[in-house]
């Protein structure tokens, strides 16, 4: 089996057929540098982009180096989603069939009585998220005295959704002689304080200069009229005819009315989102890979470890939380060599943002216009008239009528009127060009004095100016290694609301101040223990911890 780049790492010689039958014959750049390295004798530290294939770079030295070890937990990975932890499982459980390794997968939001059997039953992987795992830890299901090696995989994200203390739990019922490997995309602080808690002088590979470069993938910004994202995004749909789309929003309630609202515009669409039973995000993934419903609208939930092949589109509607959000995103397509497209739709106001976002990495974003419904239109005919005209020749019948047709008039008259015909009638998308034009128009005017529009139109009042709207003190700055965006995110996940509802956010030394709208500030009670999970709220403030702003003098 040394046909393949992959029998240059002396890998056994099952691992080498389960590869060649999965297609796989060239490492990726992640897999080689581990590969290539001692990793298997120490503690690692690896920075690689999302969709670098970081799971059979930690999967295949495991799985070479097993000798039987029985039927109790060997290695642990834990995953900071369901999705991610899932496609995990599965790729352990391939490999390791042939090698005679059993994974068990130990996800929340799914039953327990399967995730018992499994264990009962012996497995040397177990898969899981962090929750589950110490669920299962405290009931006594799962016991983790032989582990030998720990994966912590998409550290970052797990830190991110405030999985710290479980994390620390698990590790810390782990066997002190152990291997501990941690697969991050990022290095917040956060992380380093974790790696440096819990490995002990640890290989460093690091395949990440700049995490949002992916020669793979081409970055498109669309503009689209303010308040028009969901018909631009059906003109989009219509003119690119992706055979699989990944559509991200940003919030549940956008992801549902998007995903129904494609639907109603005659699209075969999905959701997913956080709201979802484990059962409906699973019939949903599956919709997708299968074809059923090739357009799948999602939150963040699916931006890490979701791996679907022949996704071409990635569309992010409205802007992402920061860049890690940007490229995480973006990373769902263009992977294993294949070609990617990633389009973000925004409004000229939220271009300018994304631009400033973007300022710092090495991102190349080509701009363009949302395509019209007419011009989508005009080209869906032609291509479909084009397509036919192509085809087989047409048998007797049919051109003795030709013949007769042209012999009633001129032959560009009448083919101009049959096409017509067939024509007239064909779908298309929204009327946007002149929307867009008008706002591009505004937004060149100067100000004038006395003129409270704004740049782009009139100004809304809706809490979120000075006179009006809660501030909120929140216990985290840029001491704790805190930045505008990651706390713009973090809010507008556990509030649940458009990151329109969240206005100023004034970074401090040891804490950050930030206007809220109404509704916004009526979610704090609901989301106050989130807040504190992320160490966001003080849990030794009263409740009251956003007040209403004077009126300004």
């Amino acid at each position: 089996m040394g046909n393949t780049d992959f029998g240059r790492f002396d890998l056994r010689r099952e691992l080498l057929v389960a590869l060649e039958n999965r297609g796989f014959d060239t490492p990726t750049p992640v897999q080689e540098r581990v590969l290539g390295s001692d990793v298997i004798s120490r503690d690692a530290v690896v920075q690689a982009a999302t969709g670098s294939g970081k799971t059979l770079a930690f999967a295949l030295p495991l799985l070479n180096a097993w000798q039987g070890e029985g039927r109790s937990p060997r290695v642990l990975v834990l995953a900071p989603t369901r999705e991610l932890a899932l496609q995990t499982s599965r790729e352990t459980t391939h490999f390791g069939a042939p090698v005679g390794v059993e994974t068990a997968s130990l996800v929340g939001g799914m039953e327990m009585a399967p995730q018992l059997r499994q264990l009962r039953r012996g497995a040397g992987i177990v898969v899981g998220t962090p929750g589950r795992v110490l669920d299962h830890l405290r009931r006594g299901s799962l016991r983790l005295d032989g582990v030998h090696t720990v994966v912590l995989d998409e550290g970052d994200h797990m830190l991110d959704l405030g999985f710290r203390d479980e994390l620390e739990a698990i590790l810390e019922s782990c066997p002190e002689e152990r291997r501990t490997w941690l697969f991050s995309a990022t290095m917040p602080p956060e992380v380093l304080d974790l790696a440096r808690r819990f490995l002990d002088d640890p290989l460093r590979i690091s395949l990440v200069e700049d995490v949002a470069r992916h020669e793979d993938i081409s970055h498109r910004g669309c503009l689209v009229p303010t308040g028009r994202a969901r018909e631009g995004l059906v003109n989009v749909l219509l003119a690119e005819q992706p055979p699989r789309a990944l559509v991200f929003c940003r919030t549940r309630e956008e992801t549902s009315a998007t995903a129904a609202f494609l639907r109603d515009a005659g699209f075969g669409a999905s959701a997913l989102h956080g709201d979802m039973t484990q059962r409906e995000r699973n019939d949903a993934l599956e919709s997708l890979r299968s074809g059923r419903s090739p357009v799948l609208v999602a939150t963040d939930v699916a931006a890490r470890g979701l791996d679907v092949a022949g996704i071409s589109h990635v569309i992010q509607v409205g802007l992402p939380g920061d860049l890690e959000a940007f490229v995480h995103r973006s990373g769902r397509t263009g992977r294993a060599g294949h070609a990617g497209c990633n389009m973000v739709l925004v409004s000229p106001r939220e271009a300018r943002q994304l631009k400033a976002l973007l300022h710092t990495s090495s991102v190349e974003v080509s701009w363009e216009h949302v395509p019209d419904g007419r011009d989508v239109a005009r080209a869906r005919r032609v291509a479909r008239v084009e397509e036919a005209l192509g085809g087989e020749l047409p048998d007797a019948e049919h051109r003795t009528w030709a013949e007769g047709l042209l012999d009633q008039g001129d032959a560009v008259d009448v083919v101009a009127r049959l096409l017509r015909s067939l024509t007239e009638r064909e779908p298309g998308g929204f009327a946007l060009k002149d929307d867009l034009t008008r706002e591009l128009a505004r937004s060149s005017r100067p100000m004038r004095e006395g003129d409270r529009r704004g740049p782009l139109g009139p100004r809304r009042d809706d809490g979120r100016s000075r006179g009006g709207a809660y501030t909120l003190r929140l216990a985290r700055g840029r001491d704790q290694g805190w930045e505008v965006g990651r706390i713009l995110r973090s809010l507008c996940s556990c509030l649940d609301v458009d990151r329109s509802e969240v206005g100023s956010i004034r970074l401090r030394e040891d804490h950050t101040l930030v206007d809220l709208s109404s509704r916004a500030q009526e979610r704090l009670s609901s989301a106050r223990p989130k807040l504190e999970k992320l160490g966001l709220l003080d849990p030794s403030v009263p409740g009251a911890s956003a007040r209403r702003r004077r009126a300004a003098a």
